[in-house]
């Protein structure tokens, strides 16, 4: 087989992941971290990318690192318009509605696709993005909300989410495309989500707070709870609690696990109460998706940063065990998923999809009726 050189990007928060890969090997990856002084001093996300790009090239020059003849770049995906899963190439319009985040989501991720573009005006290949936060491929019921014309979102870990579900597949010898799944990502974030037959079907909207609290999202509450104890904030107070400041934060000051976690261990029985509240409820959520699936589950599969606590998978295998086995995958995947993205397109086995520039679903046909 030909040796495909696939150089990734994936900008997160306070640093920016970048790897290097030969076919399926895995030469290096590295995070290149930015100085949050500096990134503070810009007014949008989007007014990070020089910075950003410098620190990049500091990085390759640094490191000896030839990108000349690179055969694909991947830059993680963000918030453009919904769509469905699969492997894009990278044009004017995702850059664009990526830059204005059309698809809802504000976040350190609207740059990969940006850094891509500028990676590949210096040294070609292709330009790629894969499964990016808002692949929507919700069915009609799990759009539905009590209040005509206001409808459910799908903001989600989809990258690692569907990795995990195709790894977990080609191990006990099926097809993504042939399986059930409850996935679940559990980090900062927390999204619980059903894969029937190779699409994400439901889910909470990770993004906007929607269900489990975690360690800085407030999680699904009573409207009348919210209006009650929460009216009075500022709008923006009451957006952070949905995606900065709420959960562990909330209540420890800090979203720092292992801190929290380290007051569990000792016994301290606020943080052992709160801790076990939020396995309880991603529990819950688990149960809800098996509900969804109809319980036809081949498997529930648990991937992020939080699963190097023990007692986070063994809360859930005691509660959520008798719906299918649970494995987990701990850490994430995102790097080697889009770089088996690229392959898959590099060698044939898949044609990039075009961007459609709007998004996958936008309302029903009787809505004006």
């Amino acid at each position: 087989m030909k040796t495909y050189r696939i150089f990734v990007i994936n900008p997160g928060s306070t640093s920016t992941k970048l790897s290097m890969f030969e076919n399926d090997v895995c030469l290096f990856t590295e995070d290149t971290f930015h100085d949050s002084s500096v990134l503070l001093t810009f007014p949008t996300i989007n007014d990070q990318l020089g910075y950003r790009m410098e620190v990049m090239h500091r990085f390759i020059a640094e490191h000896g690192i030839d990108l000349h003849g690179v055969d694909a770049i991947v830059g993680r995906g963000g918030g453009c318009c919904a769509i469905p899963g699969g492997v894009y190439a990278i044009d004017d319009a995702l850059i664009r509605d990526t830059r204005e985040a059309r698809g809802g989501l504000y976040h350190a991720s609207m740059l990969g696709v940006q850094m891509a573009r500028a990676l590949h005006d210096e040294y070609g290949g292709l330009m790629l993005m894969m499964d990016p936060p808002v692949v929507d491929e919700l069915c009609d019921l799990a759009r539905m909300t009590g209040v005509r014309g206001v409808y459910r979102t799908a903001i989600s870990h989809a990258l690692n989410l569907k990795e995990t579900a195709r790894r977990h597949a080609r191990s006990i010898g099926k097809r993504y495309e042939d399986c059930n799944f409850i996935v679940s990502h559990i980090d900062g974030g927390i999204s619980v989500t059903a894969h029937a037959h190779g699409r994400m079907i439901d889910g909470n909207n990770a993004g906007g707070g929607e269900g489990p609290f975690t360690p800085t999202r407030m999680g699904s509450m009573a409207v009348t709870d919210v209006i009650g104890a929460l009216g009075g904030y500022p709008h923006a107070q009451l957006k952070a609690l949905c995606s900065q400041a709420g959960g562990l934060t909330s209540h420890f000051g800090t979203s720092n696990s292992d801190v929290i976690h380290a007051m569990v261990e000792r016994g301290e029985p606020r943080a052992v109460r709160v801790w076990q509240a939020m396995i309880y409820q991603i529990c819950k959520e688990i149960g809800s998706m098996a509900a969804v699936l109809e319980g036809n589950v081949d498997g529930i599969l648990l991937t992020g940063g939080l699963l190097r606590f023990d007692d986070v998978l063994e809360g859930i295998r005691r509660r959520c065990g008798f719906i299918a086995p649970v494995t987990a995958y701990p850490g994430e995947f995102e790097q080697e998923a889009m770089a088996a993205g690229a392959m898959r397109v590099l060698t044939g086995e898949e044609e990039a999809l075009v961007y459609p520039g709007r998004p996958v679903w936008s309302g029903f046909a009787d809505d004006n009726q």
